[in-house]
């Protein structure tokens, strides 16, 4: 497995290319259902994190609140700060080390933000940074896929037509991961990139929140906020609180 993958997959011009089809309309329709849900004070303090170019975070804004958005892709953060406004801000940062202590009353990590990293402990600081983030009873959404339902359609091929380039794209399961190669030609040049998310179920997951201090209120298995269903449901969504 590559170390670090993400690094240069997420600051390349084609990692943005080939997911454009993630919309606002799209952001917008979740974004509203999940703080339907929550109501959450006026004006809370969030943080997006891994935000992109910040798609939720403006969503998150527009709605009253003050945002922060943090992501390790400078490119996506230098994008993301076209939209920066007072009471809404970007910074790249690790999500393993953030520079955050009892802040924020709501971190949201979405579209499967999670599960990068090739150590497990890696993947346990990223809760742990989190919890650190948040106030006292403060709330975490992790937004991730359910690996159950996504390994029993895989090996799986597809090809995406994207503006000029068509990406060649092959999902499978190595080593306890979901591996997504991305293969292309541009100008010429030949490219290859791989994805890779670890296998992590319901029970992984209890296990690192229980050792950060974070409690599972709620568990979702779609963008509708439907419950969790390990059979039939597409994502993986916890809300999860902070003490007791």
């Amino acid at each position: 497995m590559q170390q670090n993958w993400f690094k240069s997959w997420f600051d390349s011009p084609y990692y943005h290319i080939l997911y454009n089809h993630r919309n606002y309309t799209e952001a917008e329709y979740f974004i509203t259902n999940l703080f339907d849900h929550l109501e959450l004070s006026v004006q809370s303090k969030v943080l997006d994190l891994a935000c992109g170019k910040g798609r939720h975070a403006l969503q998150i804004h527009n709605l009253g609140n003050d945002v922060v958005g943090v992501d390790l892709s400078p490119q996506s953060v230098e994008a993301a700060n076209l939209k920066a406004e007072p009471g809404l801000v970007f910074q790249t940062g690790d999500m393993r080390n953030l520079p955050f202590n009892a802040e924020f009353d709501l971190v949201v990590n979405l579209f499967t933000s999670f599960g990068y990293f090739q150590q497990e402990g890696e993947n346990a600081k990223v809760i742990e940074s989190i919890a650190r983030a948040l106030k006292n009873d403060g709330i975490l959404i992790l937004d991730y896929l359910n690996v159950k339902k996504v390994i029993q359609d895989l090996p799986l091929a597809s090809v995406v037509q994207r503006e000029e380039i068509e990406f060649k794209v092959h999902k499978d399961v190595t080593n306890g991961f979901i591996v997504k190669t991305i293969e292309f030609v541009d100008d010429g040049e030949a490219y290859e990139y791989k994805e890779h998310v670890k296998l992590l179920t319901l029970q992984d997951f209890e296990k690192i929140f229980k050792n950060s201090g974070l409690h599972i209120q709620s568990i979702f298995g779609d963008y509708d906020l439907n419950p969790f269903d390990e059979e039939k449901s597409d994502r993986l969504i916890f809300k999860v609180q902070k003490g007791s």
